[in-house]
């Protein structure tokens, strides 16, 4: 008897009622297709451990051929390899709803990137320093996978990394027979490109105070999240999507949703008088309740100011600020001068205030003292060494 494929919910039967019918469907729950049959009376269902509904198909056609009798058991047969494509559609299934909007889109344009790279049906354990090095040049040169121009070390790295952590959580977790999605991860220890001067700024205490002049003549919600940036040290990101739900005026405290962070961290920080003084200037121009954003988009009250809009208004008061431009001068030099700003401060109340997850990101990545704080730690590293001679 011919296969058929049924209406409604998807499914696909083959062979004959009461001697090799055999049924194949996606899991609702995985989308994981599944085979099923009968053996001795007994409903019997297994995983198939792929999400491909033609290659599914033809499973059953096969098993429902070889079904003389009804004893065999497609779990006896060894598993096909772990393919690139399946990989990464049970980890965007399962893994990538949990990171924040932002984290979800990269995810899904990275594993587009890298299928068209090293191709939809490429087996997970197969890939060696070879295609490692392949997709580092490739990357660079603006030629993997639909890139849409030259990148930097440090957008190939991120890249990579995201492409380690796939294959780590593969050698971690098991189907639904118990075996591991993979045996190990293929390209561990691989070396990662690094950026050998990477661009990091610091705005300087006189940019800032250039900025703020003139966030007085713009929109009023580029002056709140300025002071807001500038003092608690927040991303751009986390600040443009409070609610006033966040905020606790009378604490003196702001709650940093952990959907919002990068780091997934819930948290709250005291803030500071100016601080709160952008939050009243808020209020008179937005007064809200509950889940109201602090900082709504022009056009609509109920979304928050879009990431776009923030950017296009740092530049536009750039521009009225006259000052010089700077390549990675933006919201981030911010978070750069307030960890550097309280650099006296033990390591780890900086990293709660400012929301870091280590200590060692602060120091590689955000801290750098400026002249006069080299000046002063020399001279009294000097005058230590003369008072004890």
């Amino acid at each position: 008897m011919m296969g058929r494929t049924k209406k409604g919910r998807r499914s696909y039967s083959a062979g004959e009622w009461g001697r090799n019918r055999v049924r194949v469907f996606p899991d609702p729950r995985t989308g994981i297709m599944q085979v099923q049959w009968r053996e001795h009376g007994r409903r019997l269902i297994r995983s198939l451990r792929h999400r491909d509904w033609d290659q599914a198909k033809q499973q059953a056609d096969e098993i429902a051929a070889g079904l003389t009798e009804p004893r065999s058991d497609p779990a006896d047969a060894e598993p096909e390899p772990l393919t690139l494509e399946t990989l990464f559609d049970i980890y965007g299934d399962e893994v990538t709803p949990t990171k924040a909007k932002r984290s979800q889109r990269y995810d899904r344009a990275a594993m587009k990137r890298f299928l068209r790279f090293f191709g939809r049906h490429r087996k997970a354990k197969t890939l060696s320093q070879r295609d490692w090095d392949r997709f580092i040049r490739a990357r660079r040169a603006g030629n993997a996978g639909g890139s849409r121009g030259p990148v930097s070390n440090r957008t190939v790295e991120y890249d990579l990394r995201f492409l380690l952590a796939i294959l780590n959580w593969a050698a971690k977790s098991r189907d639904e027979e118990g075996r591991l999605l993979l045996e190990s991860n293929p390209l561990r220890g691989l070396k990662l490109p690094k950026e050998k001067n990477p661009t990091r700024v610091i705005l300087t205490q006189v940019e800032y105070e250039a900025l703020l002049r003139v966030a007085g003549g713009m929109n009023w919600r580029f002056r709140v999240a300025l002071v807001l940036a500038h003092e608690t040290g927040h991303r751009i990101g986390a600040i443009r999507q409070l609610r006033w739900a966040d905020i606790d005026r009378d604490g003196r405290t702001i709650r940093w949703r952990g959907e919002h962070e990068k780091t997934g961290y819930e948290h709250r920080t005291p803030v500071t008088s100016k601080a709160l003084a952008a939050l009243a200037e808020a209020r008179r121009h937005n007064p809200g309740i509950g889940d109201t954003p602090v900082m709504p988009a022009p056009k609509d009250p109920f979304a928050c100011m879009s990431r776009s809009l923030a950017r296009v208004w740092w530049k536009r008061a750039e521009k009225h600020a006259e000052l010089e431009p700077k390549r990675g001068r933006g919201w981030h030099s911010l978070r750069r001068k307030f960890a550097s700003d309280l650099m006296d401060l033990p390591l780890k109340v900086l990293c709660d205030l400012g929301g870091w997850k280590t200590a060692e990101t602060v120091l590689q990545c955000y801290q750098r003292p400026d002249e006069n704080r080299l000046r002063k730690a020399i001279e009294e590293y000097r005058g230590v060494g003369i008072g004890s001679n």
